[in-house]
C-alpha cells in the first residue's frame, strides 16, 4: 500500500569514523564536555546499579514467554543442551531485553533532561500534561517534549491520540507558562527517520487535518517535512518529530549525543588492560562495524581506552543508517 503522497523522504543518515573520532578528540580537549560526561556517567551508574532489572512478577510466568516447542529444541540441539534449566536461562535474557527497553528509555531521559537543564514532567495520565516528558524555557519560547525509547514505538491510533492531546491541551500549556509561542518536540532516543516506521510523521498530518475542528489555523503544514505549526487562541504552536541525533542536538547542542554516548560506555563497559583476538561473529557486517583496524596508533584521548572504541562504533550504528 503506498504511503501517504506529502510523507517526507528522508535521505540515508551516514556516519563517518573519522568525523566520530575527530569530534571525541574535541570532547576530550572541552574541561566543559569533560564534566557533563563524567556527571552523565556517574548519574548512569548509580541509576543501573540500584535499580531493579528483573522480571516484573506478571512478566515472569511460561505463559507470558510465548514460545514455540519445536523452536525450543532445535535451539537445545544447535547448543548442545541437556536439561531445561539450561535453555530458561536464554528465555529469561530474551525476555529481559523486551522489558529493559522501557526501563532503559526511561532511565537515560530523566538523567539526560537534568543534566542538559530541561526540567521533567511527571504529571498524571490523562492529564493536561499527561504526554509531556520534559520542558525548558528557551529565549521565551517554552520547549515541551515527549519521548519514546525507539523509532517503531507508534501506531495509527496513538499517532491520532498525540494529536489530539497537542491541540487539546496546548493552549494551557501556553497560558500557564505565560507564553505566547511553544515548541512541542516527539522525540526518539535512538535511530533515524528512515528507520521509523512513520507513524510519528502522522502525528503533524493529524495535526493539520483535525485543526479546524479545534478552532485552530494552520500556519505551516506538514507537507515534506517533519514539523509543522498551527496558531490555537493566539499561541503559535509548532511540532516537531526529532528522531536519533536530531533530538540529542535539539538537547544539549552539537556534542550532545557523543557525549551521551561516551558516559553510557564509560559506566557499562569497563577497559580491557591488554588487547584480545576478536571473537568471529553470526552477524556478517559486525566486523567492520566495530574495526578500529584504521584508528592510528597515535590516537588517544582520556575519556575512552583504546578497548572501549569497538562499543563506541557499535553504539553510533544505532544512530545512522550506514557507518563508513
Amino acid at each position: 500500500m503506498p504511503g501517504h503522497p506529502h510523507l517526507p523522504k528522508p535521505k540515508k543518515l551516514i556516519l563517518d569514523r573519522r568525523t566520530i573520532l575527530d569530534d571525541l578528540l574535541q570532547l576530550d580537549n572541552s574541561m566543559d564536555c569533560q564534566q557533563r560526561v563524567l556527571g552523565l556517567e556517574n548519574s548512569f551508574r548509580e541509576r543501573i546499579l540500584n535499580t531493579n532489572l528483573r522480571l516484573p512478577a506478571k512478566e515472569s510466568y511460561f505463559d507470558r514467554f510465548n514460545t514455540n516447542p519445536f523452536v525450543l529444541l532445535i535451539h537445545a540441539l544447535r547448543r548442545r543442551y541437556t536439561v531445561v534449566s539450561e535453555i530458561e536461562q536464554d528465555l529469561v535474557l530474551a525476555k529481559s531485553f523486551s522489558s529493559l527497553e522501557t526501563a532503559a528509555g526511561r532511565m537515560v531521559e530523566d538523567i539526560t533532561l537534568e543534566h542538559y537543564g530541561w526540567t521533567q514532567s511527571t504529571s498524571e495520565m490523562h492529564s493536561t500534561y499527561s504526554i509531556i516528558d520534559g520542558t525548558a524555557i528557551r529565549d521565551g519560547v517554552g520547549e515541551f517534549v515527549s519521548l519514546k525509547s525507539g523509532p517503531r514505538c507508534l501506531n495509527d491510533t496513538m499517532a491520532e491520540n498525540y494529536a489530539d492531546s497537542i491541540l487539546t491541551h496546548a493552549p494551557d500549556w501556553g497560558k500557564d507558562g505565560g507564553l505566547s509561542a511553544l515548541n512541542f518536540t516527539y522525540g526518539v532516543l535512538y535511530g533515524t527517520k528512515k528507520k521509523s516506521n512513520k507513524k510519528d510523521w502522522h502525528i503533524l498530518r493529524n495535526i493539520v487535518e483535525k485543526s479546524t475542528d479545534y478552532g485552530a489555523t494552520v500556519v505551516d503544514d506538514a507537507r515534506d517535512r517533519w514539523w509543522c505549526q498551527v496558531n490555537i487562541d493566539g499561541i503559535e504552536v509548532r511540532t516537531d518529530v526529532r528522531i536519533g541525533l536530531d533530538w540529542w542536538e535539539h538537547l544539549g547542542g552539537s556534542t550532545c549525543a557523543l557525549e551521551v554516548w561516551v558516559a553510557m560506555i564509560r559506566a557499562c563497559i569497563g577497559p580491557l588492560m591488554t588487547p584480545t583476538v576478536e571473537d568471529e561473529f553470526i552477524i556478517p557486517d559486525m566486523a567492520n562495524i566495530i574495526s578500529t583496524e584504521h584508528v592510528s596508533d597515535s590516537y588517544n584521548v582520556s575519556l575512552l581506552q583504546r578497548s572501549q572504541l569497538p562499543w563506541l562504533f557499535f553504539i553510533a550504528r544505532h544512530f545512522c543508517d550506514e557507518l563508513t
